[in-house]
């Protein structure tokens, strides 16, 4: 999962926090279906990095 998590365009860097997180606001429920699933897919799974960001915003 960290792989993927790494490789998303939801994984942020949080600087209160001073580490790298998702940015999705899941609740409990989602969490736990996602953390129960046996293929550990995350629905909310957008591949791309802060570059791809840039690129939109030029």
């Amino acid at each position: 999962m960290d792989s993927l998590c790494e490789n998303c365009i939801n994984f942020e860097y949080d600087e209160e926090f001073e580490c790298y997180s998702c940015i999705i606001d899941m609740d409990e429920d989602e969490i736990a279906r996602f953390s129960y699933s046996p293929k550990k897919v995350c629905p909310y799974f957008r591949p791309g990095d802060e570059y791809t960001i840039v690129r939109k915003q030029n």
